[in-house]
């Protein structure tokens, strides 16, 4: 796989992951009315209970499994005996979008209202709570290295012939308050609607489980990797809510 593939391979999986990260913010919060958005979490049409429960829990299981399994380092180190090195980040990323993309697709609405909200005060509360964790999602991601996580640095390198620049572990901003803003924003944000239905309470406990389940191995990971430094911060940081130990 030369370099200009690499390199094409790369960007076009970042475009594609944009646009997946985009459409889930239209996805959880409803946003129907918007140009492209034909479907939601509470859209479309509604079937039966049972199928809807068994496609829409294969559905999260499909990508909370390979999420976690590819970002693995023994995962890795198995898989860029397949595929270049520089192209297994960019690989990660387009396999993600494309099981968020296959959950856009097949999801099945499961609209019975578990909870719901009249009052305005706190609906702009939680329509706002919704947009500032995606937002936090994506200054958490520029904080550490937006274009390293999501690959285009390594495709960069690999097309330039330059050597990746050694990491220094820091804490900007939201990791002083928390080991894990980013996952602290995607839970504020699937949790904060003013009308709770089955469908979007499974999709919101079922994606904070699996954070849940990432993080102990994440953690491991960056110890590994890290050393005494990460494990200090460990100590000062809590997991995902500031000012507590958790």
């Amino acid at each position: 796989m030369g370099k200009i593939l690499i390199l094409i391979y790369g960007v076009a999986s970042y475009v594609l992951f944009f646009v997946t990260f985009l459409y889930l913010i239209a996805f959880v919060g409803n946003f129907d009315m918007l140009p492209y958005v034909t479907k939601t979490i509470d859209s479309a049409e509604v079937g039966a209970m049972g199928p809807s429960l068994l496609m829409n829990v294969a559905l999260i299981a499909l990508f909370a499994v390979t999420h976690t399994i590819m970002a693995r380092p023994w995962f890795k180190e198995k898989w860029t005996k397949i595929i270049p090195k520089a192209a297994e980040r960019s690989t990660y990323v387009l396999v993600s979008s494309l099981c968020l993309i296959a959950l856009y697709v097949y999801w099945m609405p499961m609209t019975d209202i578990v909870w719901q909200t009249a009052d305005s005060t706190w609906i702009m509360v939680l329509w706002s709570g919704l947009l500032a964790g995606f937002g936090i999602v994506l200054i958490s991601t520029f904080l550490i290295n937006h274009f390293e996580l999501f690959g285009l640095a390594q495709i960069y390198e690999n097309f330039a012939g330059s050597s990746k620049s050694h990491f220094k572990f820091c804490q900007p901003l939201f990791y002083k308050l928390v080991r894990h803003p980013l996952y602290l924003g995607f839970v504020i944000a699937f949790w904060s609607t003013p009308t709770m239905t089955v469908g979007h309470l499974l999709f919101a406990a079922f994606m904070t489980t699996q954070i849940l389940i990432s993080i102990p191995y994440e953690k491991k990971d960056l110890e590994d990797s890290l050393g005494e430094s990460y494990k200090d911060y460990v100590k000062k940081r809590p997991m995902l809510i500031p000012f507590l130990k958790f």
